[in-house]
């Protein structure tokens, strides 16, 4: 597992962090303040700047998971500063904030977070320091029913939480992006045309990206739609556009398995025919490795739910990028071919200057 900047998203504090706005009171848990009381010394000696700033006239706007921040991204354009929390390449399952994510919280006139139980320490550290007027809004909370919610090896009912990565289908990206543009419209009523605007453009790519990845899809047996991965980021996905899962070998405390888990999985790969076994960038595994060898299956390590492809500002780094790399490596992996998502444009549909920690 990536590690960058899990502590410190927003910078070392040797090399300067974020320094709280003043007049502002922020909440923090115990086990932080003696490391608040270094970091704010450190800022009087750093002098460093905040990010963001509401004197422009733009509002605030905090997000958690790299995916996130691309949707409001792309329907915000300009009019907001838009700050990720999470640095791409963490498991954002497990990630806590560091203190000095409070001062962007305190600040922030929206907060968006995908809910489902995913990012419970930020969720808790916004409502502690949230200003007055501001909202926090929770995505996969809001568009998926509770009777919807999925529950799998990964994210078994008897933790009571539900699978959470809605974003790795399309159609719920688009119900997360109808969500934020009410939103911004109703936050920001006086730039409502450009929010509706930027929506329509970003909608229409994202129902490109699922008509191409039905269309690619189809070039593979009903039999061969099917995926054992380390880490269930597809579940929603798969049953939007008919795959099946078939498991994942990383468990509820994202530890490796058991050897006798490891064992039930190989026999359920020899029986289900499996060709590939799907792994995830952010979660190396050794044992998808020894799967792989004991059954004869490929194992392709690449996957990734919440990393977005590529660097800041470059072209495939948005979420329709990184949900047609993870498309096509499932399709052609399985023996089927991506004619229709390598035609996909997958530029961000306006000019995204978000902050990506990374």
């Amino acid at each position: 597992m990536s590690l960058r900047s899990q502590q410190f998203p927003f910078g070392h504090p040797h090399r300067g962090v974020l320094a709280p706005a003043l007049g502002t009171r922020m909440h923090f848990p115990r086990r932080w303040r003696g490391w608040i009381a270094v970091t704010v010394a450190l800022l009087a000696l750093t002098g460093c700047s905040s990010v963001g700033d509401s004197s422009k006239g733009k509002l605030v706007i905090a997000t958690t998971v790299s995916p996130l921040t691309n949707i409001v991204a792309n329907i915000a354009g300009s009019n907001a500063d838009v700050t990720g929390i999470v640095p791409e390449g963490t498991n954002s399952h497990t990630f806590e904030p560091a203190p000095q994510v409070a001062e962007l919280l305190a600040r922030a006139d929206l907060v968006f977070v995908n809910g489902l139980k995913l990012e419970d320490p930020t969720l808790e550290l916004a409502k502690s320091n949230l200003k007055s007027g501001a909202s926090i809004v929770e995505l996969g909370t809001t568009v998926l029913p509770e009777n919807q919610w999925i529950y799998d090896f990964s994210f078994p009912k008897s933790e009571g939480k539900p699978n959470p990565h809605l974003w790795t289908s399309p159609l719920f990206a688009l119900k997360y992006a109808e969500v934020v543009r009410d939103t911004l419209v109703q936050k920001d009523p006086k730039h409502a045309d450009d929010y509706k605007s930027n929506f329509t453009k970003y909608a229409a790519q994202l129902n490109a990206l699922a008509n191409a990845l039905r269309a690619d899809t189809a070039t593979l047996a009903p039999a061969s739609r099917t995926l054992l991965t380390y880490h269930d980021a597809y579940a929603y996905f798969a049953r939007d556009f008919g795959w099946k899962v078939i498991g994942a070998v990383q468990p509820k405390n994202f530890e490796d398995p058991t050897p006798v888990e490891v064992a039930r999985l190989i026999d359920q790969v020899r029986a289900n025919k499996v060709k590939v076994i799907f792994g995830s960038e952010v979660f190396p595994s050794n044992v998808l490795a020894e799967i792989g060898r004991a059954t004869g299956a490929k194992y392709e390590e690449s996957l990734r739910d919440d990393d977005l492809p590529g660097a800041p500002g470059a072209t495939e780094h948005s979420l329709v990028g990184l949900l047609r790399y993870d498309y096509r490596t499932m399709i052609t992996g399985l023996g089927g071919t991506a004619t229709n998502l390598d035609a996909l444009d997958v530029a961000n549909t306006v000019t995204d200057t978000a902050t990506y920690p990374q």
